[in-house]
């Protein structure tokens, strides 16, 4: 396994990758992303203890994904079971994707933590616990001050992240070990993954636009709602569906 630097094209590659990868298995994709969606969306019900599980699934049921993409790519269907594939390689991968989801969801707490410093521990709670916030909660300037810090902060766990579960499970890297070249790979690469960002920001934005503004022609503010949802899930599969191009180019193995 050795780190491959790219281009700065290749960040609108991955995404166009993505994208076409998806329209390959449609139905595949969307089936899979809406059972990863579900079994998340099951888990937050429970306060706490059910977003922190969710946190530590979170890495391998991406890798999940990116198995998917990577069978979608070579012309076969994922199946079902790519979800958990991470989970089915055997007991010392096993217990390396449990502590790497176990490193994640650490991270992601303390990211909560710090930005309590800032709003009191609001924000986290709307996260952890859930429950409806007031506008005037929403609008305050210590939340949204203690949501900006999560998301800056967020930013360097994510990269950490990026690569990490897939060099567990194709290339056995120990869990921190991988944190360390899923970050340099990213940083390495900085302009493909800039322009990978910004491409991604552009699509999301621009599909909403233009989602809302025909739903709004057509049917009022209802259907700008009911249209909007599944429009959103199903780019966020497309952008899933990315991820795995970004591994397969930063690294010179094939997987």
């Amino acid at each position: 396994m050795k780190l491959q630097l790219v281009p700065a094209s290749a960040g609108p590659r991955w995404v166009r990758q993505g994208i076409q990868t998806f329209f390959k298995q449609p139905l595949a994709f969307c089936g899979l992303f809406f059972m990863f969606m579900a079994v998340m969306s099951v888990l937050s019900l429970v306060p706490v203890l059910g977003n922190v599980l969710a946190l530590m699934l979170l890495p391998g049921a991406t890798l999940g994904l990116m198995a998917a993409t990577q069978e979608a790519a070579t012309g076969k269907r994922p199946v079902p079971a790519l979800l958990i594939s991470a989970f089915r390689a055997g007991r010392a991968q096993l217990q390396s994707m449990l502590l790497l989801g176990g490193l994640y969801a650490a991270g992601f707490l303390l990211v909560l933590g710090i930005s309590a410093l800032a709003d009191g521990g609001k924000f986290a709670h709307m996260y952890l616990v859930g429950g409806t916030l007031s506008a005037e909660v929403l609008q305050a300037g210590d939340f949204q001050l203690a949501a900006l810090i999560a998301m800056v902060l967020y930013l360097p766990l994510s990269l950490l992240f990026w690569h990490a579960p897939a060099l567990v499970h194709w290339h056995g890297i120990a869990p921190v070990k991988s944190l360390f070249f899923s970050l340099v790979a990213c940083l390495r690469n900085f302009w493909a993954f800039t322009l990978y960002g910004m491409v991604w920001m552009a699509v999301f934005v621009g599909l909403g636009i233009l989602v809302a503004t025909v739903a709004a022609l057509a049917g009022g503010a209802e259907t700008v709602g009911a249209v909007m949802f599944p429009m959103a899930m199903l780019t966020a599969a497309m952008f899933f569906a990315s991820i795995y191009f970004t591994f397969r180019d930063s690294f010179e193995a094939s997987v």
